[in-house]
């Protein structure tokens, strides 16, 4: 793949090398034609929200793209560390984020297997991030994972066609600090331009031992014609954090504190309480990315992309009370012991994206495009070092070992149409494939024995969408919008099935999404109003269950919906004075949902229990902005309210323990604001100068943003009640996040 690069950049050498420069301005438009074939704009007839460099800018002080997306509609950031750098999440309008389409400059960057896009291996990205758009629903139709909530595509910087070096420092609570330093050539000889950025993101965490170490770069080079341009493009991350994935109970946080983490805690020969100091995930992911967008005339424009991603790293954790036979360590019958093990994985990702844009500048636009992306990934645990004195122990013992191949195609086709002035019609059309296989052993063991890991499947998606946008007078403008989406499912999901007793095959899932929106516009006030109806077969939604490697565990749900109403406002009363605010106000329910339940003699049996709550699935979330600008000055307050939310699917809200207590299933609301406040100025030889301070949670509130629940059920002569002990395990524990904490920051642009 390396051998296909360069002769890739090699071509692209040669290719230039015979155009001239006489317009330097078309380079934004140029590099904006990386992606206009899979957003919307304002003749699209879906649910989005456009975020600019500006606006990252003034939040981007170390903080993962999730909270720099968190005041967007329907939007929800989780941090297991507690201050939104490390291992976050995003939610949309409840999915999670395996449902989530992520692309950068159109290259899919979800994880191919678990569809997941982790944040931590990308550390700073967002200061590379051109624009964002965030698209609710279904969406356009993109290249990689199928979108069941939400749809992400970022692209980079564009080429600068000026010299630039930026120098960007942060440091605040818990040790928490981010070193950026940005440079740019401008436009040499023409023709050519090179960017890049050297970035370094450290914390302590909020939640004890939560520490993260990233290492990031990022650089490109180009070539810029009047028609062309070539672009390579490489950026990394390397981590190191320590787990603070296992939560919380809120008893353990009463008698530890809130910062408590279980996670590599054991019991010394001397019987002290101790915890792993090397209790860490470690990752290096390396991207490239090489473009070519060719203008073949004022209306038709080529794009065309090779991509390669190589990731490799494990986490390491100590396991008490093992039983060694599962390690394939020879001993005596059903002896266990402590060890420490290395779960690994090293994989490989590449591919081609392409697309065909038309505009007419008057009627009618319209996109051809598609992308065939191969996976190729490995997957073996290590056991390191065992307590118990063993002789027979090999230096990194294998105990699992398999590979997973999966390649993903698509093409799509779009067109929007202008019928008569102001109505536009939307007709966008894909056909996906995919092809899996996993091959190998697994984790899991059944009456002694290794359980195989062997998966092949292939899934076939049709995904149309049409709608209509109508521009009523230049300020008020509705729409509506249908559309179909396929997701297959992931590994974790195969993966966990092998674990249970009674495997279902998991079953791809199907989202019919309808939205109806309405907009008004004017010079210094803005309403929007965007209603949805989200009607899934066998959608896959959060059990509430942690699996042995710490992910959130997904079940399908034969029937389920998502209905919600979005509200949104921009009200300018004067100039640089702003005031946005938006809602939420949603129903999130699976329909006919299925519990397994005990009798008093504890035989086993499903029941109908109707119509439940979906998990982490809030009924509202608001979003107030306040936000003014003068000359140099900036301030900004930031509030964020989000509803009750269930950790389970099964309608309960609290379960009762083996000694009588009622233990909650429930992520309590919370209320949030963050203060940003930051003065640019002169100085000789400068640019400018910005500094500036952000005081997040301002009001110092207690709140837990995650967590993870289990339970069990008795049927009673069909009275249903949730209960847990010792011999039948529950659990409720929380992902405790950060009180009052700040990040000062300064900035110099030479």
């Amino acid at each position: 793949m390396k051998h296909l690069f360069l002769a890739g950049c090699l071509l692209a050498s040669v290719m230039a090398s015979a155009q001239t420069v006489r317009d330097t301005s078309n380079i934004s438009e140029l590099e904006r034609a990386q992606v206009i074939d899979i957003r919307a704009n304002n003749k699209t007839p879906v649910a989005f929200t456009n975020i600019s460099k500006t606006h990252i800018q003034k939040m981007n002080f170390g903080l993962d793209m999730p909270f720099l997306l968190n005041f967007t509609p329907s939007a929800l950031a989780t941090s297991d560390t507690g201050t939104g750098i490390g291992y976050t999440g995003l939610r949309v309008r409840g999915t999670d984020a395996t449902r989530i389409n992520v692309t950068s400059n159109g290259i899919p960057m979800n994880d191919a297997e678990s569809s997941m896009l982790y944040w931590v291996n990308i550390g700073d990205f967002a200061s590379n991030v051109q624009n964002v758009q965030l698209q609710r629903g279904v969406g356009t139709s993109t290249n990689g994972a199928g979108a069941f909530g939400a749809t992400l595509n970022m692209q980079t910087n564009a080429l600068s066609t000026t010299p630039f070096a930026t120098l960007d420092i942060s440091g605040g609570s818990f040790g928490t600090h981010k070193e950026t330093f940005s440079f740019g050539s401008g436009l040499l000889g023409g023709h050519w331009a090179f960017d890049g950025r050297l970035g370094h993101i450290g914390t302590d965490g909020y939640i004890d031992r939560a520490s993260g170490n990233l290492n990031s770069y990022f650089l490109q080079g180009g070539y810029v014609g009047d028609n062309t341009i070539v672009k390579f493009i490489t950026f990394n991350g390397t981590e190191k954090t320590y787990m603070a994935w296992d939560y919380t109970s809120k008893a353990d946080m009463e008698k530890y504190g809130r910062t408590y983490n279980p996670s590599g805690k054991y019991t010394t020969t001397e019987g002290e309480t101790a915890f792993y100091n090397n209790q860490t995930d470690n990752y290096h992911q390396q991207h490239y990315q090489l473009h070519w967008t060719q203008r073949l005339n004022p209306m038709l424009n080529l794009n065309a992309a090779l991509h390669y991603t190589k990731g490799d790293g494990y986490y390491e954790q100590y396991k008490t009370d093992q039983k060694l036979y599962k390690y394939h360590i020879e001993t005596e019958s059903g002896e266990k012991s402590d060890l420490v093990r290395q779960k690994k994985m090293e994989n490989d990702f590449s591919g081609i994206v392409a697309s065909l844009n038309f505009n007419d500048k008057k009627r009618l636009s319209a996109n051809i495009g598609g992308a065939w992306n191969i996976y190729d990934g490995d997957h073996f645990g290590n056991v390191i070092w065992v307590r118990n004195s063993i002789n027979n122990l090999n230096p990194n013992q294998r105990y699992y070992d398999n590979n997973a191949r999966k390649t993903d195609g698509n093409v799509y086709a779009k067109a929007n149409y202008e019928i008569i002035t102001g109505l536009n019609a939307y007709l966008d059309l894909q056909y996906r494939h995919v092809d899996l296989k996993m091959k190998g052993s697994s984790q899991e063991f059944s009456n002694g024995v290794q359980v195989p890991f062997d998966i092949k499947k292939n899934y076939d998606f049709f995904n149309p969408k049409f709608g209509m946008l109508y521009k009523i007078n230049p300020a008020n403008t509705v729409y509506a919008s249908y559309g179909i989406s396929h997701k297959e499912p992931t590994r974790n999901d195969f993966e966990n099935e092998v674990s249970t007793s009674q495997p279902i095959q998991p079953k791809a899932e199907r989202l019919n999404d309808l939205e109806v929106g309405y907009q008004f516009a004017k010079k210094r006030f803005l309403f929007a109003a965007n209603f949805y109806y989200m009607d899934y077969d066998n959608q896959f939604v959060l059990t509430g269950a942690q699996d042995a490697n710490g992910e959130m565990v997904a079940a399908n749900i034969k029937n389920s919906y998502r209905t919600g109403l979005e509200l949104q406002a921009v009200w300018y009363p004067f100039d640089g004075f702003v005031w946005q605010a938006n809602a939420t106000w949603s129903k999130n329910r699976a329909k006919n949902m299925h519990l397994k339940v005990v009798d008093e003699n504890w035989n086993e049996s499903y029941v109908n229990v109707g119509t439940t709550h979906l998990s982490f699935s809030p009924n509202f979330i608001f979003n107030n902005i306040l936000s003014y600008q003068y000359k140099g000055f900036f301030a900004a307050l930031m509030t964020k309210y989000v509803s009750e939310q269930y950790m389970t699917n099964s309608n309960f809200r609290a379960y009762t323990d083996i000694d009588g207590n009622r233990i909650s299933a429930m992520l309590d609301s919370y209320f949030t604001s963050d203060l940003y406040l930051s003065y640019t100025f002169k100085l000789k030889g400068l640019k400018g100068i910005t500094a500036g301070v952000t005081v997040y949670n301002l009001f110092n509130e207690k709140y837990e943003s995650n967590g993870s629940c289990g339970m069990y059920f008795r049927n009673n002569n069909g009275a249903i009640s949730a209960f847990g002990n010792y011999d039948f395990w529950a659990w409720s524990t929380y992902s405790a996040q950060a009180p009052t904490n700040f990040l000062a920051h300064i900035s110099f642009k030479f």
